[in-house]
């Protein structure tokens, strides 16, 4: 069994879209993932963007991939390299820590994925 970022067990990324190198919901990664895809991230516009003006494009769908296009709140399953890429311009989107490989590590301090993570909003605090 795969480990986030915290060394615990690897919680799913997202079933719908249906996320992970291996489409099982999960940011696994091995030796056929040379893209290392191990960050969930709860993808935003600005983030789609970013990634589209780098030359991929991840809202079109492409169904020969198995890949329905992602839209602001979709979680997904992203190379560790674009993300950092990303978090260097400004334009990173929130992550899963959870549900984020151990395998990023090798590519943004942990420090700074905890910086990003989602937080889900707290329904005591909501109601005060």
């Amino acid at each position: 069994m795969a480990n986030n970022i915290f060394g615990t067990p690897l919680d799913p990324c997202g079933t719908d879209p249906l996320t992970g190198f291996y489409r099982d919901g999960c940011c696994q990664t091995g030796p056929e993932d040379i893209g290392v895809h191990t960050v969930c991230v709860i993808a935003t516009e600005e983030f789609l963007a970013f990634s589209r003006e780098r030359g991929n494009d991840l809202s079109t769908p492409r169904p020969e991939f198995r890949f329905p296009g992602l839209r602001p709140g979709d979680r997904w399953c992203v190379c560790a390299a674009r993300w950092k890429e990303a978090w260097e311009a400004g334009k990173a989107p929130p992550i899963v820590p959870t549900a984020t490989h151990e395998a990023s590590l090798e590519y943004v301090p942990l420090k700074v994925l905890v910086k990003f993570a989602h937080r889900e909003p707290d329904p005591e605090e909501a109601s005060r």
